[in-house]
């Protein structure tokens, strides 16, 4: 008998089945340090004590994508082990902030299955909620992830793909309990845009780049636990390359974004997301954010903003082609919502 774990592959997965993934994880300080020493992160809510106290906040929570990063982890030994491809999110809410010392784990519901023309893969959609120490949760969201089929003649699930909401409405983002912006220094969060200074269909180019190095994003994704074998093994691709976790591109296009987004400060909400392209070593990932929406929140000077985050490589410009399809050089396309003072 066997013990070792190959992963699930498509034809494993039920409607309804609930998955429990180990292994529980405390996070603290340290995951901090290296975030930011990954990233180009320096949003000053997740960098200083006494900028969040004066927020309302006890102390300084940890990034949001960590909370992100370590939840999705979890998943990947049972849900994208053997998966072809990451491809969206929706309905994602950050519930409650993660603190230094909380620890976290995960449970993913099978929602919706939906096997490819071709007989050999297969679309799964999970929604994931991660929990922490006390069994509150700190975050759901839905992700859908194509994976190879293990026998290509194996029957054929009855399709049922979940009906998802396009956008997380602004009166189900959850605003952490105490937060206040009244009070707000501009002067120490570096930029002095506030809600009211965004406009619906603006653009911001974030200016910066960051090109990636093999190291550092196989250093992250060990970082957050994630096992999945195309970003460590380089003999699992034709072109013998690790292929970047899509979730690495995420947090440098959200640290990049700081330049002209430096007060978008907590993330509350996912309404969508797609890994438009594939990113290798050697790649130098730029950004730009459109402003699709705003709302206002009953937290004191606390406003919303959804934001379109575009990640790109290389040269070229736009987002799609005539056909609908995502352009050679774009990478992400995230849509979130964040809080920003008024």
């Amino acid at each position: 008998m066997t013990k070792t774990n190959p992963g699930r592959f498509f034809e494993d997965y039920r409607i309804g089945e609930t998955i429990r993934h180990p292994v529980p994880r405390t996070v603290g300080s340290g995951e901090r340090a290296l975030y930011h020493a990954l990233y180009p992160a320096r949003h000053a809510l997740y960098s200083s004590d006494a900028f969040a106290r004066a927020c309302g906040l006890p102390g300084s929570p940890l990034d949001d994508l960590i909370a992100f990063h370590v939840v999705f982890g979890k998943t990947v030994p049972d849900i994208s082990l053997n998966a072809v491809a990451n491809l969206g999110y929706a309905e994602g809410r950050w519930l409650r902030p993660v603190w230094p010392g909380d620890t976290l784990t995960s449970e993913s519901e099978v929602i919706g299955l939906k096997q490819n023309s071709n007989g050999r893969s297969g679309v799964v959609w999970v929604r994931t909620v991660g929990r922490n120490q006390d069994g509150a949760a700190v975050l759901s969201y839905v992700r859908w992830v194509m994976v190879r089929k293990r026998d290509e003649d194996a029957p054929a699930p009855e399709t049922a793909i979940p009906d998802l909401a396009a956008t997380v409405a602004p009166e189900d983002l959850v605003v952490t309990e105490g937060l206040d912006f009244t009070d707000y220094d501009v002067a120490q969060a570096g930029e002095p845009h506030r809600w009211g200074d965004y406009a619906v269909g603006e653009v911001i180019d974030h200016v910066d780049g960051v090109t990636v190095e093999e190291a550092e994003h196989m250093l992250a994704t060990r970082l957050w636990q994630n096992t999945a074998k195309v970003h460590f093994d380089a003999t699992l691709r034709d072109d013998g390359r690790r292929l970047i976790y899509g979730g690495h591109v995420i947090s440098l296009a959200r640290a990049l974004s700081f330049n002209g987004l430096a007060n978008a400060q907590m993330m509350v909400g996912l309404n969508g997301g797609a890994h438009a392209n594939p990113c290798f070593a050697g790649d130098t990932v730029r950004a730009w954010s459109e402003v699709l929406d705003c709302a206002e929140t009953s937290a004191p000077g606390v406003g919303a903003l959804r934001l379109r985050l575009v990640a790109t490589k290389g040269e070229g410009e736009g987002l799609k082609d005539d056909r609908g399809k995502y352009l050679p050089h774009v990478l992400l396309d995230l849509d979130y919502w964040a809080l920003i003072p008024t």
